[in-house]
């Protein structure tokens, strides 16, 4: 996105578009939030170093095994590496991220007490943990705001003409320029939410869009409305009315999953 001055009428445009664009889609995502389970910061980052390269749900069906297992930071550094593997060799690449795990545990037991620190510039330092894991981590379990660019959310922000960057930090850094720090999480979480939903990567639901009025590109997709919808995912697909409205009336995952609902695509 080129540089504009914050009196630049394009650069206005952009943000009142881009702010209308963050309020329409937390009327049609208000449950938005990190689609991987935790109960605590610990928690919370160790998933988000599982969830690279995989998705959220083969996360969620591993944590509770390893976390019954190695409840915090000292547990986990002290772990078996090869006992570790087979826990999470679902999520793959299980070499590498139980590596990952066993060695940011040990530094949090070493340096920080065995609790996570709440300052980017400390996560980023710990191993297998960059900025996107460190934003995911301070917005969901610290409430402090946080931009996560990871690829459905790099996705939109270019279909919504918010930067043209492919490089994360750019991105970031482009997206923060358009929106007030208290909205950067809730945003997060509601354009993912969105991209895993109807803004597909491949074919995106174009005539099932909320935001398409105000998306320059609308068109990229099926536009017909009716076709549009049997591309929906996850509470959105044709079928999950149920589900939408029991998430729309604030039931938790936990809830939905104690009643039965898969939350799966």
């Amino acid at each position: 996105m080129a540089k504009a001055t914050g009196n630049d009428p394009s650069l206005l445009a952009l943000k009142r578009r881009a702010r209308r664009i963050n309020r329409m889609l937390g009327e049609v995502y208000p449950y938005a939030v990190a689609e991987l389970d935790f109960g605590n910061a610990f928690e919370l980052l160790v998933a988000t170093v599982l969830s690279a390269q995989t998705t959220d749900i083969r996360v969620n069906a591993v944590t509770p095994i390893l976390f019954a297992r190695y409840p915090d930071a000292r547990a986990l550094s002290e772990a078996d590496e090869e006992t570790l593997q087979e826990i999470i060799r679902p999520t793959g690449f299980f070499r590498a991220k139980a590596a990952s795990v066993k060695a940011l545990s040990a530094r949090l037991v070493d340096e920080y007490d065995g609790e996570v620190p709440n300052r980017l510039e400390d996560l980023v330092t710990l191993p297998g943990v960059g900025r996107k894991t460190a934003n995911v981590v301070l917005g969901n379990a610290f409430g402090i705001p946080g931009i996560t660019v990871d690829t459905h959310f790099g996705r939109l922000a270019r279909r919504f003409g918010w930067t043209t960057s492919k490089d994360p930090v750019k991105v970031e850094e482009d997206v923060a320029a358009l929106f007030e720090p208290k909205d950067w999480t809730p945003l997060s979480n509601r354009v993912v939410f969105h991209g895993r939903r109807v803004c597909h990567a491949k074919k995106p639901a174009c005539g099932a869009c909320a935001v398409a009025q105000l998306c320059p590109s609308y068109g990229e997709g099926e536009t017909d409305p009716e076709k549009a919808r049997k591309l929906l995912k996850y509470e959105l697909a044709p079928g999950r009315e149920e589900l939408h409205a029991r998430m729309m009336a604030a039931e938790t995952r936990a809830q939905l999953r104690a009643a039965g609902y898969g939350l799966e695509a």
